[in-house]
This record gives structure tokens, C-alpha cells and sequence, in this order.
């Protein structure tokens, strides 16, 4: 029997821990740092259909409709007058099993985690070392030694795990993007689609609005551009330094109306590290999520790409596959695309965002252009 060890009980961690749990050549065990789960209501995720598609071998046909949300459509506007773009219908791309979901991040994980024997998460254990060889890998956690078969790290973009093998040849940048993430009652929403996505281009911001359930209580989050010093992105504590947030707050103001901006609860602020190069690990080890890759989220692949990464590194392990070069074309096409979205909703020239609109106007209905920019991420 092959062991595997997991570092991180993320989305990622927790998908491929459910993938091989009923594989008996294979033993599973996930070692998380912290002494639990975080269980919080949090924030919102979007799950395009090729992750709820492979949600669905771990039973995600029975997860609980009161608590996701199948938006149809994602509407565009302008952020300076609320007017409405277009709308581009991402319906299309459902199957009867298989929709555009979205929902809370932590009941998502809390689904993943129910799935698993309660003995396969090991908390309190912060990896210390990882030493490798051509048979066997072993590692230290708080002093105590495990030895694995193979070992997949999924400890997100700030990955100790991988520091420790890559040597930092591999850090993440600065994105020079805040992500501001909150929520809002629908009550608070005016003359929008509450049934979709709405999507908000501005100069230097963008924003999106979208339901997590049923009840139709809305996530936000914001992606406004926005310089830090080097010292400024060491210190940890600097988002929720009052005089920080405040002037977060004051730039947020003069992006969106006073009246939405005091309808959102529950603001918290996340500096946007991105990868700036991909990172092939030794023989035996892989990465997973944002330990991977982390992409600009402009592209709303983040969940989506931890679940199909993982089902991916689960092929190649059963199959003998490479995994690293199957990922590699994938993460390519990704981050081109959340790149190109970041750069055209955020642009500030008004001649330019003059021919951006026209130019969604025209190929959010174009069929040729939807199955080749989204067809071939969300029915891969």
C-alpha cells in the first residue's frame, strides 16, 4: 500500500483526499497546521461546470439547493453610472447535472471535509522539513517523523511546504491588486438581476456582485488597484490596521456610491499575490491549488482550478501520467485569459472603454468566441 501525505486541508487537499479515500493501494492523511477547520461563513466561490462536474463523483448531487446558487447569466456594467452593458449567458454551458454554481467557500468545505473518516486530518502539524530521495520521502512535523510514498502540497500561495523544497526560487508577487471582500442583503441592491452575476468595470476597479443560496444573500468582492511598499507587503498585520482599512475605504468611496458602499458588512481586505513562474518538484512530490499556481482572480478559477487540479494529479498517479506537464498547458491558458480580464476591466481611457463595450457587446453573443475563450475552460 502506497502512503500519501497531504500538506494543507484546503479545498484542494480535501478533493484528492476524497478521490483516493476508497482506493485501497493507496492510504491518505492530511496534515493540517491549525488545531481545526475554519468553519466561518466567509466568503463567496463560483464553481464553473468542469469542477461541479468532478464535484459530482464525490457526491455533490446531494449537497443541500438551499445552499448554492445556479446564477444564468453574467451582466456587465459600468461602475461610474450603473448602466448596463450586456449580458453574456453562461447557462449555455450547463448540462442537467452539471451547472454554474456558487455558494459559501466554507460550506463547500465543510462538505468535503464530512466526506472523510475523522482520522485522516491530523491537525496542529506544521510541516519543519522535507528530505527526499529516489524511494522514499520523510518528513517533520513539530518534531516527529513521517515517512511517505508520495506527497502532495497544497498549502496555498504562501506555501511553506513548497519553500521548502523550491528554495524560494518560486515566491509569489505582489499583484499591485486589494481584493475587498464582503456581503450585502439583496434588500440593499438596486436595479440589478439578483438572479445573476453582476459584473462592475471601472478605472483601476472592478467589482462583482452574485448570490451564495437560495435566500439569495449576495457575496461582494472588489479588485481595486493599489500600490504597497516592500516593507507594506511583509507586514501581515497591515490590513486590519484601522488607518489601512480606512483609507481603503476612502478609495472604495470614490469607485462605487456612498449607499452601496454603507451597505456592505463584513469587509475584509487581502493584499493579491499571483505567480510569477511554475515550479516542477522533485520526483514524487506535487502541488496543488494555489501552491501550484496562484492566478489573478479576474477569471473566477480559483476553486475551480483546485478541484480539477486535483482530480488531474489523481489521474496521473492511478495512470502513471505526468502530472506537471498535463497541468502546465491548462495554468497557461488560465492565467493568460485572468490577465487579459484584469488589464480590460480596469481600463481608465474613455475612447478605450468606449470600444471595450462595443466589443462585449458583440462577442458575448458570438458563439465561436464563447466556446473558444469559456468553452474551453468550463467543458474541459
Amino acid at each position: 500500500m502506497k502512503k500519501i501525505a497531504i500538506i494543507g486541508a484546503g479545498i484542494s487537499g480535501l478533493c484528492i483526499a476524497n478521490l483516493f479515500k476508497d482506493h485501497k493501494d493507496y492510504q491518505v492523511t492530511i496534515y493540517e497546521k491549525r488545531n481545526s477547520i475554519e468553519m466561518e461563513e466567509g466568503y463567496g466561490i463560483q464553481l464553473s461546470v468542469n469542477s461541479v462536474k468532478l464535484l459530482n463523483k464525490m457526491g455533490f448531487t446531494s449537497f443541500d439547493e438551499k445552499e448554492k446558487f445556479n446564477p444564468k447569466k453574467i451582466d456587465f456594467y459600468e461602475i461610474r453610472n450603473s448602466k448596463k452593458i450586456c449580458d453574456l449567458d453562461i447557462s449555455k454551458f450547463n448540462s442537467e447535472d452539471c451547472k454554474y454554481t456558487t455558494l459559501k467557500r466554507s460550506k463547500l468545505i465543510q462538505f468535503l471535509k464530512n466526506k472523510l473518516d475523522e482520522n485522516i486530518i491530523k491537525y496542529n502539524h506544521s510541516i519543519e522539513q522535507i528530505d527526499y530521495d529516489k524511494d522514499s520521502i520523510k518528513l517533520i512535523f513539530n518534531k516527529n517523523k513521517i515517512t511517505c510514498d508520495y506527497l502532495i502540497i497544497s498549502d496555498g500561495v504562501f506555501s511553506k511546504g513548497k519553500s521548502l523544497i523550491a528554495s524560494n526560487k518560486s515566491k509569489p508577487i505582489y499583484n499591485d491588486t486589494i481584493a475587498i471582500r464582503g456581503s450585502i442583503s439583496r434588500e440593499n441592491l438596486q436595479n440589478i438581476n439578483e438572479e445573476n452575476i453582476s459584473l462592475f468595470l471601472g478605472a483601476d476597479f472592478h467589482c462583482v456582485v452574485y448570490p451564495i443560496n437560495n435566500n439569495k444573500n449576495c457575496n461582494f468582492i472588489g479588485i481595486l488597484k493599489h500600490k504597497l511598499s516592500s516593507n507594506e507587503q511583509e507586514n501581515h498585520n497591515l490590513f486590519t490596521e484601522s488607518s489601512f482599512v480606512k483609507n481603503i475605504k476612502l478609495k472604495l468611496s470614490q469607485k462605487v456610491s456612498q449607499s452601496f458602499l454603507q451597505s456592505l458588512q463584513n469587509i475584509q481586505l487581502f493584499p493579491i499575490f499571483v505567480s510569477k513562474n511554475l515550479y516542477n518538484p522533485p520526483k514524487n512530490i506535487f502541488l496543488l491549488g494555489d501552491a501550484f499556481f496562484a492566478f489573478s482572480p479576474s477569471f473566477a478559477q480559483g476553486a475551480s482550478q483546485s478541484i480539477e487540479g486535483a482530480n488531474e494529479l489523481y489521474e496521473c498517479l492511478i495512470n502513471n501520467n505526468n502530472f506537471y506537464d498535463i497541468r502546465l498547458k491548462r495554468v497557461k491558458m488560465i492565467n493568460s485569459r485572468s490577465n487579459f480580464n484584469q488589464f480590460a476591466f480596469h481600463l481608465s481611457n474613455p475612447i478605450m472603454t468606449t470600444f471595450r463595450n462595443i466589443f462585449l457587446k458583440l462577442l458575448t453573443n458570438n458563439k465561436k468566441f464563447l466556446q473558444s475563450y469559456l468553452g474551453k475552460i468550463y467543458k474541459s
